[in-house]
């Protein structure tokens, strides 16, 4: 998604959850200096995802029910949220790319890198100061951020860990996309995050990424599907069955 296109979105964001703009933007610029020398160039995500089957994997309740499955469809490419690294890595599954802002278990993330996920760290405002902490213990990274990009920190467009893994996808040209223990906005998993100290501000994250997602489902060029009872709007039901 162009960056143009993206920020009205990311605007109204900011306004309905008070994010501060230069915060997120002073995230950004530190990300970019810190793995100026470990960062991955792109062409890594490209090729893992280009006109590949990719598994988007989120941590909702469902994700524990649903480890047969993605251990079972090996064709797909993994790309997993945060949490539901630590999830996978309990059942040996190995993710193929993290999307994390790193509130997730970061002794289960660096594992998850030292057996080859490609890492795509986040950052925003609020997390300045565990960037600080966890970055230098990653040895190769790619950067993201929610506005302008810098070097080696991009916008891929997306709000919540969960969402931005399905903007990923999009933006590499996924052959198909399917949604995995991705519930938006209604029932929070126990990998979700380690600590929640408001869970309905996290409620509300997750429809904002939610409504994100509805918008790409309009304007997507892969196929979408969604493992979900009540799919995503625009994306297609997906049934799992003999699991």
């Amino acid at each position: 998604m162009k960056f143009i296109d993206w920020f009205p979105y990311y605007q109204n964001i900011r306004q309905e959850f008070g994010y501060s703009t230069q915060k997120d933007q002073e995230a950004a610029n530190m990300l970019s200096k810190m793995i100026k020398r470990k960062a991955l160039n792109i062409c890594f995500l490209r090729d893992k995802i280009l006109g590949k089957q990719v598994m988007v994997i989120g941590a909702d309740p469902s994700l524990e029910n649903n480890i047969k499955f993605i251990r079972k469809n090996r064709k797909y490419v993994r790309i997993v949220a945060d949490g539901a690294v630590q999830a996978l890595m309990e059942n040996n599954i190995k993710p193929d790319i993290v999307v994390t802002d790193l509130d997730g278990n970061s002794s289960f993330l660096q594992r998850a890198e030292e057996m080859g996920a490609i890492m795509l760290v986040h950052a925003h405002g609020d997390n300045i100061e565990i960037l600080k902490k966890i970055v230098p213990k990653f040895k190769r990274l790619i950067g993201s951020t929610q506005v302008m990009p810098v070097e080696n920190v991009y916008n891929f467009g997306g709000f919540t860990d969960g969402d931005r893994c399905v903007f990923l996808a999009e933006e590499f040209k996924a052959r198909e996309i399917v949604l995995v223990s991705m519930n938006l906005g209604h029932h929070i998993g126990r990998y979700s995050k380690k600590i929640i100290n408001n869970s309905e501000l996290k409620k509300a994250k997750m429809k904002a990424g939610k409504r994100l997602l509805e918008m790409l489902a309009k304007q997507s060029h892969s196929p979408l599907f969604d493992t979900n009872q009540r799919p995503i709007r625009g994306f297609a039901s997906f049934i799992i069955n003999g699991y």
